[in-house]
């Protein structure tokens, strides 16, 4: 029957006008880029404390003295990272819920789970690793224009997919570094571990804690 095509059910029309989240998302634009440079700034300090512990024999190199004011700054580096990061992912969390919900309303049929999640899926252990993940997959999609008619529709998701690998590998890598650093009981092991957090802050920016009380006095 010619006409049955127009017999297929249709998505809803949106319920709401999406409201513009300019102001919120240079919030969260700023936030990310002072966040960035927390991490560079924590990279240096690691740098010193690094350069300041021989590699092979794990002997200070320089004086005691230098070396207790540069692990004294890597701690308030530390610190200073967690005073930073936790209004920052306030912020983005907020952005992330706002932009699900708005996407929902131009595109209601594009979304797997309410838009509550898009704020719950990031309190939930383990399931924060994944989640979240399929939100942001489901507000690319939204996102996407519709193909012409007749033609296939597949979104392109390869730019989540990086960011999101690049979120979680370095949010595991930072914890192993921090576990590392935790449990070192000598200059060489904190050398280590102070290089191992070198490379999860200059990888991405995940979730900071205070670093731990001295091991060595």
């Amino acid at each position: 029957m010619s006409g049955s095509s127009d017999l297929r059910p249709r998505p809803l029309l949106p319920g709401g006008v999406p409201r513009s989240s300019r102001g919120l998302l240079v919030a969260v634009s700023a936030g990310l880029a002072v966040v960035a440079l927390t991490d560079l700034f924590a990279v240096f300090v690691g740098a010193r404390v690094y350069a300041l512990i021989d590699e092979d024999e794990g002997f200070v190199t320089g004086p005691q003295q230098g070396l207790d004011a540069a692990y004294s700054l890597y701690q308030t580096a530390g610190n200073v990272q967690v005073q930073v990061y936790l209004p920052c992912a306030i912020l983005f969390v907020t952005w992330f819920f706002l932009m699900r919900r708005s996407a929902g309303l131009l595109a209601p049929d594009r979304f797997r789970k309410g838009a509550g999640w898009a704020i719950g899926g990031w309190l939930i252990p383990l399931a924060n690793f994944w989640i979240p993940y399929r939100v942001a997959v489901d507000m690319w999609g939204a996102a996407t224009p519709l193909p012409d008619d007749g033609e296939p529709y597949r979104s392109s998701i390869w730019p989540v997919n990086l960011w999101w690998g690049l979120f979680v590998s370095s949010t595991l890598f930072d914890r192993y570094a921090e576990s590392r650093y935790a449990d070192a009981e000598s200059i060489a092991e904190i050398r280590t571990a102070v290089m191992q957090y070198m490379a999860a802050e200059s990888w991405a920016s995940p979730p900071r804690r205070p670093r731990c009380t001295s091991p060595y006095g």
